[in-house]
């Protein structure tokens, strides 16, 4: 066992401390994929396929995604799933039958992960509900719940050389303790299976809350951290106009005193700043994070598109910035209108996070970046039949 709020306790004090530090190198490349733009497939790439499945990460792999991006939960008795949702929502699956004859707990829709074994889960047919937002979805009635296990065995199939990169998230909820595992379950049982897999260095452990970031770090120093962040998460904020380039004035997007659950203690508003933008970098920097994942556009803007006037971002220029002052890389989310790609990528972002792969490459590859080759479809394919074949004996 380890200790995962060491860091934690003494933060608040040492945070000057770290910030004065020199920046920390950057990242090194272990396999061919660090060298190109890094087009994330955001849950294998939603717009095009049903999410976080063994088929959304066949097509996100067909589409030339640089990383596969996904997100774990933790089962009743401990295996590490794949999947966003903290319970099974009727929007994404649907029930066929019980595990075994009279389980109380049955239908499982609606219910939390952590109160669900994977036989449980293993009899949900999630991949026949197209959803609305993403009307373009491919669906593949039938499909279940795979492990984090049974996903690096398909892409290890899928792609024989292991080169393609990997962004996997911690989903727990920082302010209720009882609809998901704790930070020490998570940690462990996580790298538990990224430390047997060969793509053990290709990977990139990304969370909200911000206490899993500093215990993977305490518990295997060479992981790839990345702090995730929106306005959702960190203390309320108050809005006011910023200008077309990003930059906040004195009074818009800024903190109130309060202290988030999700910031592993930290309080923004005892960074220097000036903006929040700023702010925001600091404070991953502090908690010794190598990537900083904000969210591209800001929950209150009124209008989604930065051509549209009174567009308000979440990732600014200024925070971009400041995280590469500090040694950090910036790969937005979720980024799914091409006048933000733009806009991002004119601000030398490093990466984006997007549903859908295959456009944002394009454009990447338009401006003269390095772009991910598309692996072969019919070995892709070949394989995702073989082991959708195989989670259903």
């Amino acid at each position: 066992m380890f200790a995962p709020f060491a860091l934690v306790a003494n933060l608040a004090s040492d945070v000057y401390m770290i910030l004065a530090s020199p920046t920390q190198a950057p990242l090194t490349a272990s396999t061919s994929y660090h060298s190109l733009y890094d087009v994330q497939a955001h849950r294998g790439g939603r717009g095009n396929t049903i999410e976080n499945t063994l088929p959304s990460f066949a097509w996100g792999l067909i589409d030339g995604a640089t990383t596969l991006e996904l997100d774990n939960g933790i089962t009743k008795d401990g295996h590490v799933v794949v999947w966003h949702d903290e319970e099974i929502t009727p929007a994404k699956c649907q029930d066929t039958t019980p595990a075994y004859p009279g389980d109380p707990d049955f239908p499982y829709v609606g219910k939390y992960i952590a109160n669900l074994t994977l036989t449980q889960l293993r009899t949900l047919d999630c991949g026949s509900k197209r959803q609305h937002g993403y009307p373009m979805q491919l669906t593949y009635p039938g499909t279940r719940i795979s492990t984090l296990q049974e996903v690096f065995d398909f892409v290890s199939c899928a792609d024989p050389q292991h080169e393609i990169l990997w962004n996997i998230e911690s989903k727990i909820d920082a302010q209720h303790s009882n609809r998901t595992f704790g930070v020490a379950d998570f940690v462990e049982k996580q790298y538990e299976v990224f430390k047997n897999t060969s793509y053990k260095n290709s990977i990139t452990f990304q969370s909200f809350d911000w206490r899993t970031l500093i215990a993977m770090k305490q518990l295997d120093s060479s992981i790839t951290t990345s702090a995730l962040v929106d306005e959702y998460i960190s203390p309320p904020l108050s809005y006011n106009a910023c200008d077309a380039h990003g930059f906040y004035s004195e009074t818009a997007l800024m903190p109130d005193n309060s202290t988030s659950p999700w910031l592993a203690g930290l309080r923004l508003d005892d960074f220097s700043g000036p903006t929040l933008g700023e702010q925001v970098a600091q404070a991953a920097r502090a908690i010794g994070a190598d990537i900083l994942s904000p969210s591209a556009e800001s929950h209150q803007s009124p209008v989604p598109d930065p051509d549209m006037e009174d567009y308000v971002p979440f990732t600014t220029r200024r925070m971009v910035e400041e995280a590469h002052r500090l040694g950090l890389l910036v790969k937005p989310f979720t980024v799914n209108r091409m006048n933000i790609v733009d806009q991002l990528l004119d601000w030398k972002v490093d990466g984006i996070i997007t549903d859908y792969p295959n456009v944002v490459r394009r454009l990447v590859k338009q401006k003269g970046l390095p772009a991910a080759p598309k692996l072969p479809k019919q070995r892709v394919l070949r394989c995702l039949q073989e082991h959708l074949e195989k989670q259903r004996r």
